[in-house]
Order: structure tokens, then C-alpha cells, then sequence
């Protein structure tokens, strides 16, 4: 059913709005610079889909799969995404705004360039995922694994991990987007370490 719709609404360039796809199956599925509306997909899986360009309002993903799947440029506001896996997939220049990730996998995802605005991921795993440049303004991370993720020219200012895991994260070679960043005391002797320091 979500095939249809989609083409429909490409068709007519008219958003999907109101709509609930449940155990649906798609692949290599097209469809960039759709929006959708107040809509959920739950237990889904895409594969390999492009949803380059495509508009996120009041969405919720819940039980769904779209690893190595495409939202390059994507728009998101006032939506969730719960229990989902996403690994490998690309976000980069996504804008995210009002977003909650709560149990997902999104290890290996491409987020460089991004924003996100108002956003939160709790118990969520990122490791050596890419957030290189990406702009965070008021953002809240619970729990979540950043394992050898790469913050390249990305401020973390204000940003809270100290209950999550940050071992082996990337940074540039003047180490700038450490400032400002809050951390437990026992990762202070790994960002130390990062910087050169030893601890005798």
C-alpha cells in the first residue's frame, strides 16, 4: 500500500498525511522530496530506499528498519523514532527539530552537516558514527554509545555525556570541539588521553 501512496503523492506533489503503514516491505523504493504528515510507520523495513529531500512533520517510526537507507538533506520536526535500526544509513545535511530517538541503532550513520534543534537520543547507539560539522543547538543525550564516533569540527559545548560512553570519538587536531563539554570523571582520563595527556 505505501508503494501506492507514494507514487500517488509524488504523482500529485501532494503530501501523505494521516496515514499508518504497518509490516510493510519496500526496496530500492524512490522516494525523494516526499512529505509526510502525521503519519507512523511501524515494524517496517526499507531497503536501500532514497528518502533524499523528503519532509518528516509529526512522524513516528517505531519497530522499523532503514539501514544503509538514504535521508540525505531530509527534513524532520515534531517527530519520534523508537526502536528502530538505522545502521549505515545517511543523514547528512538533515535538519532535525522537536526529534526524540529512544533504542536505536545507528551505528556507522552518516550525519555530517547536519542540524539538530531541540533534539533528544536516549539509549541509543551511535558507535563510529560521523558527526562531523554538525550543528547542535539544544540537544540531550541519555545513555547512548558514541563509541570512535567522529565529532570533527563539531562544538559540543554544553552537551551532556556524562552517562554515556565517548571512548575513542574523533576530534581535529587542536581538539577546539572539546570545550565546554560535560563529562564524569572517569572519562576525563580518556579525553585527557586525547589530549596528549598522561597519567601517571
Amino acid at each position: 500500500m505505501i508503494a501506492e501512496d507514494i507514487e500517488f503523492a509524488r504523482a500529485e506533489e501532494y503530501p501523505l498525511r494521516e496515514r499508518e503503514y504497518t509490516d510493510e516491505q519496500l526496496t530500492e523504493e524512490d522516494m525523494q522530496k516526499t512529505e509526510f504528515v502525521n503519519t507512523r510507520f511501524l515494524r517496517c523495513r526499507f531497503f536501500d530506499c532514497d528518502f533524499s529531500g523528503a519532509g518528516f512533520y509529526s512522524v513516528l517510526f517505531e519497530k522499523c528498519d532503514f539501514s544503509n537507507c538514504r535521508f540525505s538533506r531530509s527534513y524532520w520536526k515534531a517527530s519520534a523514532v523508537r526502536e528502530c535500526k538505522g545502521n549505515g544509513a545517511k543523514f547528512d545535511m538533515a535538519v532535525l527539530k522537536h526529534v526524540s530517538l529512544e533504542d536505536c541503532r545507528l551505528d556507522l550513520t552518516n550525519f555530517t552537516r547536519s542540524v539538530w534543534e531541540n533534539c533528544s537520543a536516549e539509549e541509543c547507539n551511535f558507535a563510529e558514527s560521523f558527526f562531523s560539522e554538525v550543528r547542535f543547538r539544544t540537544v540531550r543525550f541519555v545513555k547512548s554509545d558514541f563509541t570512535k564516533a567522529d565529532f570533527f569540527r563539531t562544538p559540543l559545548k554544553g552537551i551532556d555525556f556524562s552517562d554515556s560512553i565517548i571512548e575513542g570519538i574523533t576530534v581535529s587536531e587542536e581538539h577546539r570541539e572539546l570545550e565546554g563539554m560535560k563529562i564524569n570523571m572517569f572519562q576525563a582520563a580518556e579525553i585527557a588521553r586525547l589530549l596528549g595527556v598522561k597519567i601517571v
